[in-house]
């Protein structure tokens, strides 16, 4: 699966995928002793980068039905993209060569609900609040998330001055109750 180099094809094949998980009992990918060994003797060279929350629903190797050196998941809560997040996505796209980038919200999350009611304390209240100046006053959860989602591709291809038509980064939200992934979100 390493061996796809151009996003429209990754972008098919994680549509592909998709489909698969929606019928699954198990994840699909290859987390096989011979896998572990060749990624560990040649490196990872994954297809697709994913940045998506931390949330425990939200499994994207599982969901991409992907094995081990698949995908380049970045995990964080709300799926905010900051100076760390950011700092990862380059490092895939520019020393692992992956073609697509992929910012996944979801439905049901946790931070935009925060963020929409306003209740946030602790230390999340500094990334909830963030979200909340991404999203203003929507209070519906789809419509928050994908303007999360939309805000993160953006600050993505800012920071990687996107001028390479062989890299895309786009936006998408998983369904966590259903299990289907909307992509292209704008």
């Amino acid at each position: 699966m390493s061996n796809i180099e151009r996003w429209e094809e990754v972008l098919q094949t994680l549509k592909d995928r998709n489909g698969k998980y929606l019928t699954a009992k198990t994840s699909g990918g290859d987390i096989s002793q011979a896998i572990r060994k060749k990624t560990f003797d040649n490196g990872q060279k994954p297809y697709a980068v994913i940045v998506s929350c931390s949330d425990s629903r939200v499994i994207p190797e599982s969901i991409f039905n992907a094995g081990i050196g698949e995908l380049f998941v970045i995990r964080v809560v709300g799926n905010v993209v900051d100076e760390i997040v950011l700092s990862s996505v380059d490092y895939a796209v520019s020393h692992l060569k992956a073609p697509l980038v992929v910012v996944l919200g979801h439905t049901g999350c946790g931070a935009i609900n925060s963020a929409i009611n306003g209740n946030a304390s602790g230390m999340i209240k500094t990334t909830i609040d963030k979200i909340y100046k991404i999203i203003g006053e929507i209070k519906y959860d789809y419509l928050a998330t994908c303007k999360n989602v939309i805000f993160g591709v953006n600050e993505i291809k800012t920071a990687l001055c996107i001028q390479n038509s062989h890299l895309k980064v786009i936006g998408a939200v998983y369904h966590s109750d259903i299990g289907t992934v909307d992509f292209d979100i704008v």
